[in-house]
């Protein structure tokens, strides 16, 4: 599985941004077999997860640091997982990744539980 994160840039306190992940799939597999989910890492913190979805898209999951402040979706039609972000804060600015792993019926928070890695996009909010 490969992923391609964009979508990031320089924006300012209060705007929004919505990140986008194109996956390209092994044949034989559908994008809709994964489970997807964004993490981001500030500067010289962790990574930590933002949110995740299932694969039929039904089911989402995401922090109480970031529900309501933070969207995902799918499109399986386009293989592609969005991050809507709105209300943009400092502490926001990170480089985000999306992760994908074989599971259409769970759901992950781990990053331990995700085998394949988009390279990553920086979103950088200035205040």
């Amino acid at each position: 599985v490969q992923l391609q994160a964009s979508g990031g840039g320089l924006v300012q306190a209060g705007d929004y941004l919505r990140l986008s992940c194109a996956a390209s799939v092994p044949s034989g597999r559908t994008f809709r077999a994964y489970c997807m989910g964004w993490f981001r890492q500030a500067p010289g913190k962790e990574r930590e997860f933002v949110a995740n979805i299932r694969g039929s898209g039904d089911t989402t999951y995401s922090p109480d640091s970031v529900k309501g402040h933070f969207t995902i979706s799918r499109d399986n039609t386009k293989n592609t997982v969005y991050l809507q972000m709105s209300s943009l804060k400092s502490e926001d600015t990170a480089v985000y990744y999306c992760a994908a792993v074989l599971n259409v019926g769970r759901q992950y928070v781990s990053e331990g539980a995700y085998p394949y890695w988009g390279r990553g996009t920086l979103v950088t909010v200035s205040s």
